[in-house]
């Protein structure tokens, strides 16, 4: 198996070396062997798990949420209905962000509907309310 460098790892994974590094220190990818030199030797491995780390991230999955699904991964009596929990947990998360995010775009808009543009920034509605909101 061919081992790879740091910068050709983050050049297939599409991910910077610092990224590499990082992931590295944060354990979400196993800590290379190095040579005598101090060069890190890569596996192809490195490169698959960023690109998973990155799929996750993408769906909105923290990278303590893929610790865990790295950690169920390889759990022998881990079953496909844990890391379905793990996405349905997700998905009721972006739920409560999604309405979350809706009732600030409704209070945003009432307070643009409030604002005529016009007049001295200190008589503003919006910035009004932030400054009386509690």
């Amino acid at each position: 198996m061919k081992k790879l460098k740091i910068g050709e790892v983050a050049k297939k994974a599409n991910v910077g070396v610092e990224t590499v590094r990082f992931y590295e220190r944060i354990g979400l990818i196993p800590c290379p062997c190095r040579l005598q030199s101090g060069y890190r030797q890569y596996s192809e491995d490195a490169v698959k798990r960023i690109q998973f780390i990155k799929n996750a991230k993408e769906l909105g999955f923290s990278l303590k949420e893929i610790s865990e699904l790295f950690a169920l991964r390889v759990r022998s009596k881990a079953r496909c209905g844990d890391i379905k929990k793990k996405a349905e947990a997700k998905i009721a998360d972006i739920d409560e962000r999604i309405k979350t995010l809706q009732r600030m775009k409704s209070a945003l808009k009432k307070l643009v509907s409030q604002c005529k543009g016009a007049g001295p920034v200190g008589e503003c509605p919006i910035l009004e309310n932030f400054n009386t909101k509690s």
